[in-house]
């Protein structure tokens, strides 16, 4: 497994006690809790930016400085050596407030709660832990999201393989869907037939807060509010372990927390002990489980590395639970099998984001709403905003933007929109006194000169450790870089995010690229026979090309943002010169665009290519997609650059957040090469592509994976077969994301469904299933029907068109009879018959789940309709005999609704077999849509409908377009109209009603204050029945949109409704179409209906 041991994001100092050279004694361990934690920036208020001086002095005297500062809290940095620690503090994550180490008293009083002996020493303990940890604001304002851990099942190869960022922009920000463990319950079983967990990793990208989160426990554990299982929480970090070459099970702890006394607290012999090590990725030796001896002897020394894995084995301190936190690609190198919980810390939700800039700008409401609207304008940037360090930097680096703006704004202060622009503001920031209150501003080119030195001499240190992956710094790190006097206490060093060091180490190999004659990345001494930026510019592409850890990939990006106009414009006169990007820019676009190789699969490298030339800000290309995506022209683009933009663009574009459609644009080769990256899209749509079985193999491998986040998936008029489907359906029994599949328009037979079939026994996230038009005869509805009767999870099932006949029906019905979690089943267009009515009839009369049935097209005779009246009257559940249930397609089906019409349409009931229907309508209280068109009704349904809806108090929809119901029966519906309230949308086109018919309607609209749509096209009401419909709008106050379209009103039947509606302010839509009133007619109305309702949409 290749895990990368990386660095955490922050900086705080490691104090160790000074001694007389010769003794063994290990120094003791210490930890500076308060400083630079996980995503814990302070309030700009708290960190003041000084002059500078060159880096080595500031180095040099960080201990005594910051012991000066602790001494005097709240005083001014007055010597150079304080000035220059503060800038370096701001940019290394140190606040200037100080945290006492963990020192305990010389003299503690017992609690008068606790006894002598251990009680005593482990109340102690806990007033020491509380003294350690504080109780800083940042840890209340945390508590809320730390609260509840994400239960996830192990580690994806994101999060093995990947830089944070590309991990934070592929998944967009979003979170696995898992189970919450709340922060007690963590080392608890969840169910009572499991067993606590003894080991429990912790997993977050740099900046989450994984530090504030065991800060946070501990310090619950000290007020009794958490962990009342254990006696004693003992927290450790990787930085402090670092510090020593060997160490021994008791001295690690008896060092850690003297004060617990050697021989009087052994917690070796105690089964309630919390051992907590923050940080694995900041390691100095990766583990290494397969290779490390194991060791039971707690008294003998071994190297740390060594001692740590054999503490996780269980071979030291068995009895001891074991908490490890970790960026996810160091997590990887504890083995699985001796993981007993993963948890993984989320990041912010937007309520959150919001909250934490809020708080940064409490005292002006003015610039938190700029803040926040330059965060909303650029989704790339609110993505990673949902971390929280991030969000804090960016928020600090805007609100110095936003203080500085001022009348007519230049080019350098225009607000960020790519990432080097902000770490541009955030270092401007940090050399210039602009953001501190009550003082006046330093101009920037005041210090330009020391800045430099100070900030290549950071460089320098963060660009050699970002190449030999070391994110933390100690004494012997100094002393690499040329400095043979180090403090007398040594300090340990990292910078306040894992993106600041990447930034500063791109700004010095963009300086130190233009004079070396060897390469950066090695120091080899060797001269290259090509000199310049662009060669080594090419170097660190290929090598960030060629890094699988993505480890160089925002590197990268910076160093490609140096030579963009606005951060030059930014940085001209620090760090960089006035317009010395222009001879570079054009060939360094040139040469990222050169590294995408063509006929591979589009990975996170070539992505970050896309992510480069933004930063470039060469956006051609990207643009270029983008504009091909809108216009349906991307099919013609199939380079390996297209292929890329793309990808770059599911990431990051506004219109794929929330659906990305590729349908009829995608080729084989095409689609194999994004498959990487559509794994990532929440909905996904790739419908008529003449995609076959190969295809599906490969996209069944893609949804197979812990990675894949793709909740919705269309692939309807393709070429699958019942090979494709068992693909697909392979991919189900593992995946935990997918909860819409459409299949619509395949040809996956029987032989297809019933693989499907068969995964739905075991998949529970499924949730709506399309297999309209698939062919999957009895045998499929068979096979389905078998697999409901154990799937509790799928909702919506659609098997339209699939020659189903009463057989599939009746096994369909025996299983909606035990199913309760079926709530739509679409069963138009297939030959049930009478027969197949009848069985589904039976089965509603027991049925408490389904909501919605269609059956429309299935030739079934007034029989077929009485046993469906007969269920009707029983049945409390139904809603719709129509396509869509209750209205409107929700979000979670999009896919499967894609036409109008349902219910019992398109049958063979006639007015006896409506009658029936009408009869149960009367009785029932849940119905509230039913479609009856193209039926063969007449006047005397339509009466006995009528009657229905003057009892019937929920149904809201009632369409009988399509039957020759004519005057009489348009009256009695009208009549009923008079008196119901809950009617909303009436459908008579094409139903053989004159003028009559529509003088009864007009009368029941005059008094009518419910119905809003009313669609009477395709009859004949003529001049008189307009007039009758006109009056009626004059005083109607319901009606929303009216459709008249082609009912002989001539010209003067369109003026009395245009003239009409200077009455009425409700009515939303009209159509007038094909009513015979001439161009010069049209154009009268138009302007009499602007003239007397401006906001309604007429259709002339």
């Amino acid at each position: 497994m290749r895990c990368e041991a990386a660095g955490r994001g922050k900086a705080r100092p490691l104090r160790t006690t000074q001694r007389p050279l010769g003794l063994h004694r290990p120094p003791r361990l210490e930890q500076g809790w308060a400083q630079g934690t996980d995503g814990d920036l302070l309030h700009p208020q708290s960190r003041q930016a000084q002059t500078t001086i060159e880096a080595w002095e500031l180095l040099a005297v960080i201990p005594d400085s910051m012991r000066r500062q602790e001494m005097r809290p709240g005083g001014e940095a007055g010597s150079p050596a304080e000035q220059v620690k503060a800038l370096v503090d701001l940019l290394a994550g140190k606040g200037s407030q100080g945290c006492p180490a963990l020192q305990v008293p010389e003299s503690t009083p017992d609690s008068p709660l606790g006894p002598r002996g251990n009680d005593a020493k482990i109340q102690k303990h806990r007033e020491a832990l509380l003294t350690r940890v504080g109780s800083g604001p940042e840890l209340h304002d945390a508590a809320h999201r730390l609260g509840g851990l994400l239960l996830v099942e192990g580690l994806t190869d994101l999060q093995l393989r990947e830089h944070d960022f590309t991990q934070v922009e592929a998944t967009r920000g979003g979170w696995r869907p898992a189970r919450t463990v709340a922060l007690d319950r963590l080392f608890l079983p969840l169910s009572r037939v499991s067993i606590p967990p003894r080991v429990s990793v912790t997993v977050g990208v740099a900046g989450m807060g994984k530090t504030t989160l065991v800060r946070h426990s501990p310090r619950l554990w000290a007020q009794g509010q958490v962990g009342s299982d254990f006696a004693l929480v003992l927290p450790l970090t990787f930085r402090d372990l670092n510090a020593h070459e060997k160490l021994s099970a008791d001295r690690l702890i008896h060092t850690a927390f003297p004060h617990l006394g050697e021989p009087g607290l052994a917690p070796a012999a105690l089964s309630r002990v919390l051992l907590i090590l923050d940080g694995l990725d900041e390691c100095k030796t990766p583990l290494d489980f397969s290779n490390t001896v194991a060791c039971t002897d707690p008294k003998k020394e071994l190297q740390v590395d060594r001692l740590v894995t054999n503490i996780i084995r269980g071979n030291l301190f068995p009895e001891v639970s074991v908490w490890v936190t970790s960026r996810p690609g160091a997590a990887g190198q504890v083995p699985g099998g001796l993981v007993d919980r993963m948890t993984e810390l989320r990041g912010f939700e937007e309520e959150e984001v919001k909250a934490c800039l809020g708080q940064m700008f409490a005292e002006d409401q003015v610039l938190l709403g700029w803040v926040l609207g330059q965060v909303q304008a650029d989704r790339a940037l609110y993505l990673m905003c949902t971390v929280p360090a991030f969000c804090r930097l960016a928020g600090l680096a805007l609100g110095h933007l936003g203080r500085s703006r001022s009348g007519p704004q230049p080019l350098q202060l225009w607000p960020p929109r790519t990432l080097c622009e902000l770490y541009a503001w955030y270092l401007r920031m940090a050399l210039s006194r602009d953001g501190e209150k009550g003082k006046a501003s330093l101009r920037i080119e005041q210090v330009a000169l020391s800045s430099r030195k100070m900030v290549g001499t950071l460089g320098r240190l963060a660009f050699q450790g970002l190449v030999k992956k070391k994110y933390v710094f100690y004494e012997q790190d100094l002393k690499a870089f040329g400095r043979e006097e180090t403090p007398a206490a040594a300090a340990a060093y990292c910078f306040a995010h894992l993106s600041l060091q990447e930034f500063l180490a791109a700004a010095y190999y963009y300086g130190a690229s233009k004079r070396a004659i060897f390469d950066l990345f090695t120091e080899s001494g060797v001269s290259w026979p090509r000199l310049g930026f662009l060669t080594h510019f090419r170097s660190a592409a290929q090598r960030a090309m060629q890094a699988e850890d993505g480890r160089l990939d925002v590197f990268l990006r910076f160093l490609s943002g140096l030579l963009s106009p606005r951060v030059n414009a930014l940085l001209a006169g620090t760090l960089l010169a006035q317009g010395e990007h222009e001879g570079y820019r054009a060939q360094a676009a040139e040469l990222l665009q050169g590294c995408l190789r063509p006929d591979a699969a589009v990975c996170a490298r070539a992505v970050n290519v896309l992510h480069c030339l933004q930063e470039l800000q060469h956006t051609q290309l990207a643009r270029g997609v983008q504009e091909a995506v809108g216009s349906g022209a991307l099919a013609g683009l199939s380079s390996p650059c297209h292929r890329a933009a793309l990808a770059y663009l599911l990431q990051v574009s506004d219109t794929c957040a929330q659906e990305v459609n590729l349908s009829a644009c995608l080729g084989q080769g095409v689609l194999r090469s994004l498959l990487p990256q559509l794994l990532y899209c929440r909905s996904l749509r790739l419908d008529a592509n003449q995609f076959q079985d190969a295809v599906m193999e490969l996209l069944g491998s893609v949804l197979s994976g812990k990675d894949c986040r793709t909740q919705e998936l269309s692939l309807a008029e393709n070429q699958i077969s019942n090979k494709g489907a068992k693909a697909l359906a392979r991919s189900l029994l593992v995946n935990r994301s997918l909860t819409s599949l459409d299949l619509r328009a395949n040809s996956i037979g029987p032989l297809g469904a019933k693989a499907l079939a068969d995964a739905l026994r075991i998949n529970r996230t499924l949730t709506a299933l399309s297999l309209q038009g698939n062919g999957i005869k009895d045998d499929g509805a068979r096979a389905m029907a078998e697999a409901l009767a154990s799937n509790q999870t799928l909702s919506v099932l659609h098997l339209q068109k699939n020659t189903i006949g009463p057989m599939g029906a009746q096994w369909m019905a025996d299983t909606l009879k035990q199913n309760r979690s079926l709530k739509e089943l679409m069963f138009s267009s297939n030959g049930i018959a009478d027969g197949g009515a009848a069985a589904l009839a039976e089965a509603l009369k027991v049925n408490q789940g389904l909501e919605s049935l269609d059956l429309r097209e299935n030739s079934i005779s007034p029989e077929g309709a009485q046993a469906l009246a007969g269920a009707l009257r029983t049945n409390s559940t139904l809603r719709s005999l129509e396509y869509v249930a209750g209205g409107k397609p929700d979000r979670a089906s999009w896919q499967l609704h894609h036409s109008w019409g349902g219910g019992l349409t398109a049958n063979l009931l006639h007015d006896q077999g409506a009658q029936a229907i009408a009869g149960a309508v009367g009785e029932n209280h849940t119905l509230l849509s039913l479609h009856l068109q193209w039926n063969f009704l007449q006047a005397s349904a339509a009466i006995a409908l009528g009657q229905a809806l003057q009892r019937n108090g929920n149904l809201t929809s009632l369409d009988l377009q399509e039957n020759a119901i004519g005057d009489e029966g348009a009256t009695a519906v009208a009549s009923a109209l008079k008196t119901n309230t809950a009617l909303t949308a009436l459908y008579l086109q094409v139903a053989s009603i004159g003028a009559a018919g529509a003088q009864a309607l007009g009368e029941a609209l005059a008094v009518n204050r419910t119905l809003e749509i009313l669609d009477l096209r395709g009859n004949a009401i003529g001049v008189a029945g307009a007039k009758a419909l006109a009056n009626a709008l004059k005083v109607n106050s319901s009606l929303r949109r009216l459709n008249l379209q082609e009912n002989s009103l001539g010209l003067d039947g369109a003026l009395c409704i245009a003239t009409a509606l200077s009455g009425n302010h409700r009515l939303q839509h009209i159509n007038l179409q094909g009513n015979n009133v001439a161009e010069s007619g049209a154009r009268m109305i138009s302007e009499a209906i602007t003239a007397n309702a401006p906001t309604l949409t007429v259709e002339m």
